[in-house]
């Protein structure tokens, strides 16, 4: 049994991508997209078509419903292609903005439902700011289901759960990028891998955090660097995994075991933690790595956002 067909007996494997023709040899239950991947896909000559035909169709509609109707048909695509669900991502200029993303969100809904796709189906991906997780909430009550993304640290993963959101994707390799810039030539690669991988541990706090205390919200580990990152995570809800590393542990035998396991998560002595708007301001504040990536983040999916609106308007 190959190291990917192993993964699938205990976590949940999630493509990363907006290529859907590469999906069908990976076979995995669901499908994240997000803007940079979504320009990515649409710059390739056999995505072109689609972007053309969207454009064409809704010509001279609101730049803002074009491009949602462009990430909806290509999630549409994807769910042609898995049996799961796919996340399509709101703007990331919408990140601090709970009434404009909750907007931004129902809509989505309203495209993927006028093509006949089950609202339980779709995921929406929001920034984990509060502004962010606050409109996940209201959305959860609604029935819309939510992917809170560009999480880094473990104050936005309690606040996700407070939230009740459907499911959180913390960013491994950004976290494990982060400490490995910082400490420059002293970085050990060997002695910083697989559990000892700060990326690693973040969701490893996040997950025992959840199962120990019952929150219901699933945790995917999300942006790996390497196969080591996906197998110390072997056991976490869902993992969301892109093309090449998917192909990587599709092509090796290597025994895999559980690294995560939900009744040892509920027989640890952990603390109770809450926060409230203030509270959580302070604890992502002093998290500089978590305000540096998610900052980085936010504004790296916004260019990306307005690279796919030059494209929409120039075709």
């Amino acid at each position: 049994m190959n190291q990917l067909d192993a993964l699938k007996q205990f976590t949940t494997v999630v493509a990363d991508t907006g290529d859907f023709l590469q999906l069908a040899q990976f076979r995995p239950q669901d499908a994240t997209t997000n803007p940079s991947l979504i320009l990515k896909a649409v710059q390739k000559s056999e995505y072109a078509p689609l972007l053309q035909e969207t454009v064409a169709q809704w010509r001279g509609r609101d730049l803002t419903e074009v491009v949602d109707r462009l990430l909806v048909r290509f999630g549409c695509e994807i769910l042609a292609t898995i049996p799961g669900r796919v996340s399509t991502e709101v703007d990331a200029r919408l990140s601090f903005d709970t009434s404009a993303t909750i907007a931004r969100a129902e809509r989505l809904i309203e495209l993927y439902q006028a093509q006949g796709v089950h609202i339980d189906r779709v995921l929406i991906k929001i920034a984990a700011t509060w502004e962010g997780i606050k409109a996940a909430e209201k959305l959860e009550q609604r029935g819309i289901h939510t992917n809170l993304t560009l999480l880094f640290s473990f104050a936005q993963a309690v606040a996700c759960g407070q939230a009740k959101v459907q499911l959180i994707s913390p960013f491994v390799g950004r976290i494990y990028d982060w400490y490995k810039k910082q400490a420059g030539a002293s970085w050990d690669e060997a002695a910083m891998a697989g559990a000892n991988d700060p990326g690693v541990q973040s969701v490893r706090a996040i997950y025992h955090h959840y199962k120990h205390f019952g929150i219901a919200t699933e945790v995917m580990g999300a942006s790996f660097r390497n196969v080591g990152q996906i197998t110390a995570l072997a056991g976490c809800d869902l993992l969301t995994i892109a093309p090449d590393l998917l192909a990587q542990l599709a092509a090796t035998d290597a025994p895999l075991v559980r690294a995560l396991d939900a009744d040892a998560a509920r027989a640890m002595d952990l603390p109770a933690v809450q926060y409230d708007e203030a509270g959580f301001r302070y604890a992502l504040n002093q998290d500089a790595m978590a305000t540096e990536k998610l900052a980085e983040g936010i504004r790296a999916f916004a260019a990306d956002a307005a690279k796919l609106d030059q494209l929409l308007l120039a075709a």
